[in-house]
């Protein structure tokens, strides 16, 4: 018999092992989500005879359509099968049924960041579009000199970057996605995991933020950065985080040339009215992946 319901707290030791199973990660990782965002609900689990075969954790956010409206969206976050019942279609039905759920709580979209074209396919099986797009480029820090003066970024706390991110994010006329403070304490557990962290500054061009996580592997991507970042920025974010190299991630916004973007993240609309009125031309900005 398979069941499709929200996780409960006794569920925990058979996500965690289905967690680890899938994606290889450490003890240190899961922690920081079962402790600083997990609540019973806020997974959704396939349950075949007794047992956890498939699940999906989600981020509950906002997608925040400018001249239009503000939608309760989910986030699908690691979404795995176990590997004795991969190919028996239990992910797709675990799609399907968590819509249910998700309409049953006013949600209105969901959203994911498929790893590879494998999983956009598979999404798009499974009624999700294209919608969000990034550019994404290496820096040099060897390029910049080094800081002089007043250094213009700090190390934030989630409250204070998630006011700068609103703050900027609400100045422009891109579709995107608004995390709540929790999602943004995740994000930070994950950053401080591998020698990164949320940052905020002011420097000529206005307030910006910055979030770096590290690439596991002695690089660091700066997985988000909006605002005035000048030269002073990066050189001072070279000398405050160092890293052999950096990926940065760029976004679109106010700026729709999609053909040069990576496609990034992938949306479907429950509502079926939101559903046929929506621009699939539309490129929406999705941001903070906790890829």
């Amino acid at each position: 018999m398979i069941t499709v319901r929200p996780g409960l707290p006794e569920d925990i030791p058979a996500q965690r092992e289905l967690w680890k199973l899938a994606f290889g990660d450490s003890d240190s990782y899961l922690d920081n989500f079962y402790d600083n965002y997990y609540r019973p609900g806020r997974v959704v689990v396939l349950e075949e005879d007794g047992a956890v075969r498939s699940m999906t954790a989600w981020f509950d956010t906002d997608f925040v359509v400018p001249g239009q409206g503000e939608y309760r969206a989910a986030y699908l976050y690691a979404v795995a099968t176990h590997p004795d019942s991969r190919g028996r279609g239990l992910a797709g039905r675990l799609l399907t049924e968590a819509d249910e759920y998700f309409r049953s709580l006013g949600v209105s979209a969901v959203t994911t960041v498929p790893a590879e074209q494998a999983l956009h396919d598979f999404f798009g099986a499974n009624g999700f579009r294209e919608c969000f797009r990034l550019t994404q480029g290496e820096l040099n820090p060897g390029q910049f000199p080094p800081p002089r003066g007043v250094r213009p970024l700090r190390f934030a706390t989630p409250t204070e970057y998630k006011a700068v991110r609103d703050q900027l994010l609400a100045r422009q006329p891109t579709p995107y996605i608004r995390y709540p403070e929790d999602a943004l304490t995740y994000q930070a557990g994950c950053c401080i995991l591998d020698s990164g962290g949320l940052l905020v500054g002011e420097a000529g061009r206005g307030p910006f933020c910055l979030c770096v996580e590290g690439d596991g592997r002695g690089a660091m991507v700066c997985k988000e950065q909006l605002g005035g970042c000048t030269p002073e920025v990066w050189s001072h974010l070279f000398s405050l985080i160092p890293a052999r190299g950096w990926t940065v991630r760029f976004a679109p916004l106010g700026r729709l040339r999609s053909a040069c973007m990576w496609k990034f993240a992938m949306l479907k609309w429950l509502d079926p009215a939101l559903e046929k009125s929506w621009d699939w031309n539309t490129v929406g900005y999705l941001g903070l992946a906790f890829d």
